[in-house]
């Protein structure tokens, strides 16, 4: 069975509701919400009532698992593109269903994104344990706000693979150094190495008091914003996040530019005295997702850190 997604990072999609609340920066040009209107939906905002789905749609990831069974592979489900699965306005018994349906489809790893993590552990089945084998918990991190925020209540919850989406990324995220309080400590961490260490002060220099073993960030994906209102991706963002993991050796997805691109061409009538901008809007499909004329396509292998 083929794909069904464009996106770069899955094989399918499965959505088991439709609709969502608007939460940070990275929402204000949400895809979703868009592409709900198109279709006649509307199940955004705080008050909207979300859309439900009947067994068909339900039976369609064990069609999934039997076709990668069949073909002895493992297939990436993206859950979900419509929705967030920690949302706490979003249906609990459709939820519990989603738990019993990834328990049923264990060739295939469920890849859930949230920009919700601190609800994570209150919203997890009773046999969570230390993590489904086939689940991989990432969250949205498009600045550096966000990540200070937003890390540290992913990587508290025991999981096969923590992953981070820095799409749209809107900024310089720095995952080497962020604030973390251990034993009532302050410091920092390298939340891609698990490595922590005290804050430096006059007395403690920073290479000292540092704890190895906590838990890490295992893949990060990137890309830009596309669609109405997209905003530019500066690519030195990018080159910071990809040399973070090279340095670290975490897999690093560029899934793309989005409909801006440094990089692009504007020809001009000649005497014009026009001056192209830094960033131009060329489209998504113009501008690609080369970065540095490579394309950045690494997905993590369970077990290899």
């Amino acid at each position: 069975m083929g794909r069904d997604t464009s996106i770069e990072w899955a094989r399918h999609t499965f959505n088991p509701w439709w609709g969502c609340v608007k939460l940070s920066p990275a929402c204000d040009n949400c895809y979703a919400e868009a592409w709900d209107k198109r279709t006649g939906g509307d199940h955004w905002g705080p008050h909207a009532e979300y859309r439900l789905f009947g067994d068909k749609h339900w039976n369609e990831p064990l069609r999934w698992n039997k076709a990668a069974l069949a073909a002895g592979e493992r297939h990436r489900v993206f859950s979900a593109s419509m929705a967030d699965i920690f949302d706490n306005r979003a249906p609990e018994a459709e939820r519990y269903r989603l738990w019993e349906l990834i328990r049923a489809t264990p060739a295939l790893d469920w890849l859930l994104l949230t920009k919700r993590p601190q609800n994570i552990a209150q919203m997890l089945p009773a046999n969570w344990g230390e993590g489904y084998p086939n689940v991989w918990l990432g969250t949205t991190v498009e600045n550096e706000a966000e990540a200070a925020r937003r890390i540290d209540h992913l990587l508290k919850v025991p999981a096969a693979l923590h992953f981070l989406s820095c799409e749209p990324l809107l900024g310089f995220v720095n995952l080497e150094t962020l604030p973390r309080t251990v034993a009532g400590i302050p410091g920092v961490m390298n939340v891609l190495t698990g490595t922590w260490r005290r804050s430096s002060s006059f007395l403690t220099p920073p290479s000292s008091h540092r704890v190895v073993g906590l838990p890490e960030i295992d893949w990060v994906i990137c890309g830009g914003e596309s669609g109405p209102g997209a905003r530019p991706m500066d690519p030195d963002w990018a080159r910071s996040l990809r040399a973070q993991c090279q340095r670290a050796g975490v897999p690093f997805l560029f899934k793309q530019w989005g409909d801006w691109h440094a990089d692009a061409l504007r020809f001009t009538e000649v005497g014009t005295g026009a001056c192209p901008p830094a960033n131009m809007r060329v489209g998504k499909k113009a501008a690609g997702r080369l970065l540095d004329g490579v394309t950045w396509d690494q997905v993590p292998q369970l077990g290899e850190r």
